[in-house]
């Protein structure tokens, strides 16, 4: 970071923040005071060395609590991350997608905290008019798309390439499928999956395709059909497309929807389900198979760190398997199909080596043909998505960007 930036971070420290506004929406909010004091830097390289922060309190901010998986998963690598270390930190939960995030923002700033989090993609507008208002505060919108664009130095977006995982757990799914085929349950030729999505924004798509296309690669026959909440967490809607999807034929099922919703409508009609940040197995041990999820941790520790020296960080930060970023919870053993997690392991082994990649364009259609170019991309109009056959995902930003309906897939009420 700049030595003038980091100048004023330490300045503000003393000044306790006492320049940001003073509304905030009332919300359920945790704290954990164990504030720590960053080393100095060496003496002799003060010339280049950044001005370290002395006193760091980090903030969040949740669209729900800990009774979406979503978001309990963002809380659980947060405090890990602050213990680790060694900051104070708190939490809002419950802050909807509207100008309350804004607020919170701002009374987070208020209270001290001088890097701040937010885990939704309709929180973004909201918090960089704080990180604007606050440019002494560091700000990072998890799944935004705006931070490239906007030129607001103290305000940054991450994601991971959790398609990566998605598409290990659709090999999974795959395995089990190909059981089914192979035990006679299944005709191969009518095999149908489901999947049930919040929003049709990229990112849904992007998750879907992938898990599609990691059954696809077991299952070449396979079909799925997609049913949208237009919610990221609301149970009723999750078990009615959930409930949509196994009546229209699918034999297995995931979501990208917060809620128990779908594995619970699973539990109850004997059908597999691939979970979404988290096993289900305690609740749903019948169905539950395996559950993808982006790991957090690695994100908070470095961009709280890097708050910690007196140093910025990435203005747009991907996380990868690499970085432990996106991992696979636990596999029912009870369920899977023989092999799996040998099967799993191998791939997973090709994906970190780059030998595999989920969308090679060889490995899907669009109206029958396989894409050699792609421009219209969700939010990156303009830029080639495609390269050497494959599309590109997270590369040109972290936030997903594959927005595109291939063959084989069924978008149900569209």
């Amino acid at each position: 970071m700049k030595k003038i930036l980091a100048l004023v971070l330490a300045l503000c420290m003393v000044f306790a923040l006492c320049a940001c506004g003073q509304s905030a929406a009332t919300t359920t909010t945790t704290t954990d005071a164990t504030a720590t004091t960053a080393s100095t830097a060496d003496d002799t390289a003060a010339d280049e060395a950044a001005t370290p922060v002395t006193t760091v309190k980090a903030g969040l901010i949740c669209l729900h609590d800990e009774n979406s998986g979503y978001d309990n998963n963002f809380i659980t690598a947060f405090k890990a991350a602050c213990e680790s270390l060694g900051v104070e930190y708190e939490i809002k939960t419950n802050i909807p997608e509207t100008s309350e995030a804004e607020e919170a923002a701002l009374e987070l700033a208020d209270n001290g905290c001088n890097i701040i989090f937010s885990d939704s993609y309709g929180h973004q507008d909201f918090v960089l008019n704080a990180a604007m208002e606050c440019p002494e505060v560091q700000f990072t919108s998890c799944t935004g798309d705006k931070a490239l664009t906007a030129g607001v130095e103290n305000y940054h977006n991450a994601f991971a390439t959790i398609f990566e995982a998605r598409y290990l757990a659709g090999v999974a799914a795959g395995m089990k499928l190909q059981e089914m085929i192979d035990n006679g349950v299944v005709d191969a030729d009518s095999a149908k999956v489901g999947y049930v999505g919040a929003m049709t924004y990229a990112e849904v798509k992007s998750g879907y395709t992938s898990w599609f296309l990691g059954v696809k690669s077991v299952v070449p026959t396979v079909t799925m059909d997609v049913t949208f909440t237009g919610s990221w967490y609301d149970e009723t809607l999750e078990n009615e497309g959930a409930n949509t999807l196994i009546e229209g034929g699918a034999v297995i099922l995931s979501q990208h929807a917060d809620s128990m919703g779908a594995p619970n409508a699973c539990q109850s009609a004997g059908v597999v389900n691939v979970s979404y940040n988290g096993s289900t197995k305690e609740a749903c041990p019948d169905t539950y198979l395996i559950s993808s999820r982006i790991n957090w941790q690695p994100y908070f520790e470095y961009a709280i760190g890097a708050v910690m020296a007196g140093e910025n960080y990435d203005t747009d930060w991907t996380g990868t398997i690499a970085t432990g970023s996106v991992l696979l919870t636990e596999l029912n053993e009870d369920i899977a199909a023989p092999g799996t997690a040998e099967k799993l392991a191998e791939v997973q082994a090709a994906l970190e080596d780059g030998s595999l990649k989920v969308f090679d364009t060889a490995n899907f259609t669009v109206g029958g043909e396989h894409l050699t170019s792609y421009t219209n991309s969700w939010g990156m109009d303009g830029a080639e998505c495609i390269e050497d056959g494959v599309f590109t995902e997270s590369t040109l930003r972290s936030a997903p960007y594959f927005d595109i309906d291939i063959d084989g897939i069924t978008l149900l009420g569209q």
